[in-house]
């Protein structure tokens, strides 16, 4: 287990799946965490799972997409916690649909989202981190960001993926000097409470199963599957690592295996 004590964290997205699951692995580990999402109820029922004390967790309600949510998510922190260390920017949108039928709405959806979300929350934490004197950002990116699947049509949500992925290489390279580290995890199917959004849970329950084959392991990833690699590149185990993409796939990018 990685030693997470005294460390603050932000984790967006932190209501439910991969989010969540860094969320309990980390107060468990030691730290203290802020987790952010657009749904309030969601919020107030994973922190009371986070840490049924409360003592270690807080919450914040709002639209990652507006750059405002995330420098209020600094400020709970700063204010409950005293800094922030750690981002998890995970928060993020899924739902497929042909290239031919996206409209511009839509696009923004996933643009503003993904990209724009993870831009100005990288940005607000790591001026609250170099107060700190470094810290590490994690961010969620996407299998699908380094290669098409044809079952699952997804052109702008992998484009806003694409750009969360260049952006752990140029904030590498730019915030190195202030101490403070940035890796992406690209996961492949992941069995979280996003395929819901967009499917009924009937619908989840006969269409998940399919995409096990997908992968060469055999089987669709678990939130406990990313959260590990993301605990470890947010750890001083790490403290080498800085700027990479990790697929966290099954295998899926090593190459076809049917």
């Amino acid at each position: 287990m990685h030693s997470f004590s005294s460390q603050v964290a932000i984790v967006t997205g932190g209501g439910s799946g991969i989010g969540k699951e860094v969320a309990i692995r980390l107060v468990k580990a030691g730290a203290q965490v802020v987790i952010g999402g657009r749904d309030e109820a969601k919020l107030k029922q994973a922190a009371a799972e986070i840490d049924p004390s409360g003592a270690n967790v807080r919450w914040h309600a709002g639209d990652i997409a507006h750059p405002s949510t995330a420098k209020e998510l600094v400020e709970l922190a700063h204010r409950d916690f005293g800094g922030v260390d750690i981002l998890i920017n995970n928060a993020g949108v899924f739902r497929p649909k042909p290239f031919l039928d996206i409209d511009e709405t839509e696009y923004d959806w996933f643009l503003d989202t993904i990209l724009k979300g993870k831009f100005f929350m990288a940005q607000a934490a790591a001026k609250a981190m170099q107060q700190r004197g470094g810290g590490a950002i994690v961010q969620t990116g996407s299998l699908w960001a380094l290669q098409a699947i044809g079952a699952t049509p997804s052109a702008a949500y992998s484009a806003a993926n694409a750009g969360v992925h260049a952006l752990t290489r140029n904030l590498a390279i730019e915030l190195a000097p202030l101490n403070i580290r940035i890796n992406t995890v690209a996961p492949a199917v992941v069995e979280t409470p996003v395929y819901n959004t967009f499917m009924t849970s009937d619908q989840v329950k006969a269409t998940l199963p399919a995409f096990n084959a997908f992968h060469p392991l055999g089987r669709n990833g678990q939130p406990a599957d990313v959260a590990e690699a993301m605990l470890f590149l947010a750890s001083t185990r790490a403290s080498w690592i800085t700027g990479t993409v990790l697929p966290v796939d099954g295998g899926v990018m090593a190459g076809r295996h049917a």
